[in-house]
């Protein structure tokens, strides 16, 4: 069984995740920790658990969502993975990080894609991989089927959904990813997001506004 750890992280208040089962091994999830309180309690809540971190994923390559890239690289060895459609996304950051005051340090580009489908591995868990597009040019959401929750990154939020002004984002691209790659998860089925509380895909079936035809 999975186990979710939830921090909220920088000035946009993005969800970080640790996802660990009985093996100890972790993975983290779009490291957005920007200063050294931030980095402080993602280190004491992984010693306090004796947890091994294994692997280093981001759902897309937003700034907000890879801040933490770089300290969990010079920390774990871990290098990101991703969909290689993010790779241009994660190379503009520095273009305009320090117009929107960040320093940021630079992130590592991975070794290892993810493809559109596939499963990655830790411990004794898989999470599976969904495609996603339209907040970014190449999404991935994390379903993790033996325990019926998703990581959602920046797609589907609580009554709401991701932004689509950014470059790479269409609209019409996302509403499609959720109706045909999300939306056919079981109702039951835990959302967690990029920002904010979780939800479920039932309830946003029901009562998100922008998605009801």
């Amino acid at each position: 069984m999975i186990s979710i750890q939830q921090f909220a992280f920088n000035p946009y208040r993005e969800n970080t995740y640790v996802l660990f089962d009985e093996s100890l091994e972790c993975v983290i999830i779009d490291p957005g920790m920007y200063d050294g309180d931030e980095q402080n309690e993602l280190v004491r809540f992984i010693k306090e658990n004796k947890l091994k971190p294994v692997l280093l994923l981001n759902t897309h390559c937003h700034i907000d969502h890879v801040l933490g890239n770089k300290f969990v690289y010079d920390n774990w060895s871990l290098k990101p993975q991703f969909h290689a459609g993010e790779l241009s996304v994660l190379q503009a950051i520095p273009g305009y990080a320090t117009q929107m005051g960040f320093e940021y340090e630079l992130s590592p580009e991975p070794e290892v894609f993810l493809g559109e489908t596939g499963t990655v591995k830790f411990g004794n868990s898989q999470l599976e991989l969904i495609f996603a597009p339209g907040h970014s040019p190449a999404h991935l959401c994390f379903y993790a089927a033996a325990d019926n929750f998703l990581i959602g990154g920046d797609v589907l939020f609580y009554t709401s959904i991701g932004r689509t002004d950014l470059p790479g984002g269409n609209h019409a691209q996302l509403i499609n990813s959720i109706r045909n790659n999300l939306f056919i998860l079981p109702n039951d089925c835990r959302v967690y997001p990029g920002h904010g509380q979780f939800t479920t895909i039932g309830f946003e079936k029901q009562h998100n506004p922008f998605l009801q035809s």
